[in-house]
């Protein structure tokens, strides 16, 4: 979601790259409550990190509970933000319960991308 967020409204501003450290494909939930922000993310691929990619970033966000933890050494250059969120994909409950999970962790994505990008601007 972050990845679709950062290609849509950061264009010309950031280029994102996204991965994981256990990618697991896309999550049907998260296409969908996407779909319904007017963002497609069908396409994107769940990726593994590559570190010669990493060592070429700027900046590194770790998103969810235990990617700051876990996410491979960044070189002291590389500036790296957590986004403590919840995983949606880790919710329980009914159906609708589940997808309020993905919409509340979309829209919390949706404003931290927002502010990202509105930083890359003015800084």
């Amino acid at each position: 979601m972050a990845e679709g967020f950062a290609r849509e409204l950061g264009q010309g501003v950031i280029e994102p790259y996204s991965a994981g450290l256990t990618p697991a494909g896309l999550n049907e939930r998260a296409v969908q409550v996407m779909k319904e922000s007017g963002i497609d993310i069908s396409m994107q691929k769940s990726k593994s990190i590559d570190e010669q990619l990493l060592k070429r970033m700027d900046m590194i966000i770790t998103l969810c509970d235990n990617a700051a933890e876990s996410c491979p050494w960044t070189p002291p250059e590389i500036s790296r933000i957590h986004w403590p969120l919840k995983d949606p994909a880790k919710a329980e409950g009914t159906g609708d319960e589940i997808m309020g999970e993905f919409r509340r962790t979309r829209d919390e994505i949706e404003q931290r991308v927002k502010d990202l990008i509105e930083g890359a601007r003015n800084g």
